[in-house]
């Protein structure tokens, strides 16, 4: 048996079921909003995590159309927790380019969906495939260790990517090139996982070098990481009863357009009291309320917390309670302030 027969034949039967999909084998495209929606979620998080995120999205707008006549805002709130910002601004950019430029209808070639506003390769070729069937190479995650396995490729990521990219191109073929770019993905989700891979249910074993060799779980190979830097900040935490002051951040750059805790910048080197003082929101009696650390792709932040009850001028004061669609980086530094006694 092939490795497309075998593998085929094991999405059949095994496809996971997701919202946005269409049951293998059936001939049903699924609805290309669903696909590009469920994409652009699924870049840095996993399928349980996105899902809730993708039928809140679906309740709140559930075309293109409607989504592209959304406020910024709103959209933001909803994204909030997804992470990477700048893909939830990518996001309305093309849902506004389908919208004016396309009558609402997503273009169903990956030439024409790759000429979108923040569409990128990957997404293209995922919705070219998955929605209108075309043939095209999609190349995420879980194929490229899929790729390493199959083929032994020493070389590690990510300077492995090109080989992985072209190796699995040249599997693509005219027959169901949708329902493989979903198999090639289940079978890396499900099967070939990055640990403890379940070699025993493998439908492509005799098809894999690195099963052969006795040790796929060493694939794909990688390069060390370098340290990443850590950076320290303030974040002000000031109420007005039950309400807390908020600030929308600068629309470009990092949580850009969201709403967040007042902050001082970000640098290298802790604050001093003086320093945290003096660039407060409001003169207040600001007293510490202990520090939170997070993690972003590229730093790592401490956040020194200060709390203060009082005033401030150009600020949003939200209720305690809508404070869940604060971005994961304010909301552990919010829910840490508030704990704090005055």
């Amino acid at each position: 048996m092939t490795l497309r027969t075998a593998l085929l034949a094991w999405y059949d039967a095994n496809a996971r079921d997701l919202p946005w999909r269409a049951r293998p084998g059936g001939g049903a495209h699924p609805d290309p909003y669903r696909v590009w929606l469920s994409e652009v979620m699924l870049q840095q998080t996993t399928v349980p995590h996105a899902t809730p995120y993708f039928l809140k999205f679906l309740t709140l707008w559930p075309t293109v159309t409607d989504l592209a006549g959304a406020p910024d805002g709103e959209v933001m709130a909803a994204w909030a927790g997804l992470g990477y910002y700048a893909r939830a601004r990518n996001l309305l950019a093309c849902a506004r380019a389908v919208a004016a430029g396309h009558a609402g209808v997503f273009p169903d070639t990956e030439e024409a969906l790759r000429a979108l506003p923040g569409l990128g390769p990957y997404t293209a070729a995922a919705v070219a495939a998955i929605a209108f069937d075309r043939p095209a190479n999609v190349v995420d995650g879980n194929v490229e260790r899929v790729m390493a396995r199959l083929f032994a490729v020493a070389t590690p990521l990510p300077e492995a990517k090109a080989e992985l990219k072209r190796l699995a191109g040249d599997l693509v073929a005219d027959d169901r090139p949708g329902d493989w770019a979903q198999a090639l993905m289940d079978l890396g989700a499900v099967v070939c996982r990055p640990k403890a891979p379940l070699c025993d249910r493998c439908p492509v074993t005799a098809h894999c070098a690195a099963f052969a060799r006795g040790d796929p779980e060493t694939f794909p190979r990688r390069t060390p990481k370098a340290d990443r830097p850590h950076r320290f900040g303030v974040a002000y935490v000031l109420t007005r009863g039950e309400e807390v002051a908020l600030v929308r951040r600068p629309p470009k750059g990092l949580l850009g357009g969201m709403l967040a805790l007042p902050t001082s910048d970000w640098r290298p080197a802790r604050w001093s009291e003086a320093e945290a003082l003096s660039a407060a929101p409001a003169a207040a009696a600001w007293r510490s309320a202990g520090e939170v650390e997070h993690g972003f792709t590229h730093f790592t932040l401490t956040l020194q917390l200060l709390r203060a009850e009082g005033e401030a001028a150009d600020v949003i004061w939200s209720p305690r309670r809508d404070l869940e669609a604060l971005p994961s980086v304010f909301l552990k530094a919010a829910r840490a302030g508030l704990n704090a006694l005055l």
